[in-house]
């Protein structure tokens, strides 16, 4: 028994010993780094001491200090930042789903602003300005090695006022110039129209307004068809969707899931992980639903899309998304201003991280691009049929009411066709919604 014990202090002793011999490097490795630290910030000092009493101009010590916290914040990477007081007040009012501006969500690549996407019905929009486009100068400047933020506030100005903004696009061999005259957006989060026996929901942006929009308009819709089943489905259209609040990309997830993951958040932390989960509740009872995506569908439309998705929801069509999967809290800071910083990656119900990657559709169309300057040509030749011959023969096996249906069919059918001609991806997969009810077992 004594030899037991004296076995057990030894060895108690021994890791007393070989903790003190681990955790003594350790502990002083701590100290170098803290010591390495404290000699930056004094470097820091310095360096902001010299350029106060020796810059060839007198500089402001904050818009110093500013600068020096943006180039921290945005060395980490493309999505955090400084949010000077004025911006921070400027991104909530986006929140809310109005500002002043040309409409365009933007990031930076390869030293270039690039457009991620240009927003619905606003003066980018209507100009021509299209998701891949690189902007290379802001009338006449360029903005190669600039800041993001900088670059942005070459392109703010008052409402009503002309930007010249040049665009390298690809499969152009050229630069070319595009005006466009700021304006107030007021964004409209959720546009709804039915096209046929279909819903089509157009999803601009997720701000406070897009739940409460498309819930109303689904129930509009479905109210003007006469009932849900006169509805074969719907079209959720995110294309060119920069994305919003996660809370608002979780609530439309949930809007057609009875149940199961939406989306997780992991941080540098394992205990700061969320999960968010459905709850029961469809508001199509089931229909068939088609979502929309493209190169600009970013961030919470790559969350929608990626959970209807992997649950089987829904059909994903068009090309890949953007591949923004990163999360980024806005934390206040004294004086009104703010800090925009990434603190989680996302991950689909499936577990997989987009960041990077985007979201694959299960079925590939891309959207036929016209080119700058392109015009259509019209065939001016009449389209002429038996029934425009002189003299020719009546259809006496048919009575009014089958005419008049035959006529009805023909008019969706040019409709139809009119629709491939405007918008193809659109058209498709409405396609896909007549398809699929078509194979639908009779109740």
């Amino acid at each position: 028994m004594r030899r037991f014990v004296v076995a057990a202090l030894g060895g108690t002793l021994a890791g007393i010993l070989a903790t003190t011999q681990i955790a003594g490097p350790l502990i002083a490795q701590e100290n170098d780094r803290q010591a390495t630290v404290y000699e930056q910030l004094d470097l820091f000092g310095d360096i902001f001491e010299r350029i106060r009493a020796q810059y060839v101009e007198e500089v402001d010590e904050k818009d110093l200090i500013e600068a020096a916290i943006n180039g921290m914040l945005t060395s980490l990477d493309p999505h955090s930042g400084y949010l000077a007081p004025q911006d921070a007040a400027e991104m909530r009012q986006q929140t809310r789903g109005e500002f002043g501006g040309l409409g365009i969500e933007v990031t930076q690549e390869e030293g270039f602003v690039k457009v991620v996407s240009p927003i619905d019905g606003t003066p980018a929009d209507q100009a021509g300005i299209e998701a891949g486009d690189f902007i290379t100068h802001v009338d006449g400047e360029s903005v190669l090695g600039l800041t993001l933020d900088a670059a942005v506030e070459m392109m703010r100005g008052p409402v009503g006022s002309e930007i010249i903004v040049t665009i390298a696009r690809e499969g152009e061999t050229e630069p070319f110039d595009v005006s466009i005259i700021r304006d107030t957006i007021k964004l409209t989060a959720v546009r709804s129209r039915t096209e046929g026996d279909s819903l089509v929901m157009r999803v601009t942006t997720f701000n406070d307004q897009t739940y409460p929009n498309l819930a109303e308009g689904i129930a509009k819709e479905v109210e003007a068809a006469g009932g849900l089943d006169n509805i074969n489905g719907l079209v959720l259209d995110l294309r060119n969707n920069p994305g919003g609040l996660l809370t608002q990309a979780i609530r439309v997830s949930d809007a057609f899931l009875e149940k199961g993951e939406i989306v997780s958040t992991r941080g540098r932390d394992v205990a700061d992980g969320e999960r968010f989960n459905a709850t029961p509740g469809d508001l199509i009872n089931g229909k068939p639903i088609v979502v929309l995506i493209n190169g600009g569908s970013a961030s919470a439309s790559e969350i929608v899309a990626g959970a209807l998705k992997d649950h089987r929801r829904a059909i994903v069509v068009g090309t890949k998304s953007f591949g923004k999967g990163s999360v980024q809290t806005v934390m206040p800071l004294r004086g009104e201003g703010a800090m925009r910083l990434t603190t989680a990656r996302y991950y689909t119900p499936s577990g997989r991280s987009i960041q990077a990657l985007g979201v694959s559709p299960d079925i590939v169309v891309e959207q036929p691009r016209r080119r700058v300057g392109e015009e259509e040509e019209e065939d001016l030749r009449p389209n002429r049929s038996e029934a425009d011959l002189r003299g020719s023969l009546n259809n006496d096996s048919l009575s009014e009411d089958e005419i008049r249906q035959i006529e009805e069919d023909r008019a969706a059918a040019e409709a139809a066709a009119q629709l491939r001609e405007d918008d193809y991806q659109l058209a498709y997969a409405i396609d896909i919604l007549t398809g699929l009810t078509a194979l639908a077992p009779a109740e």
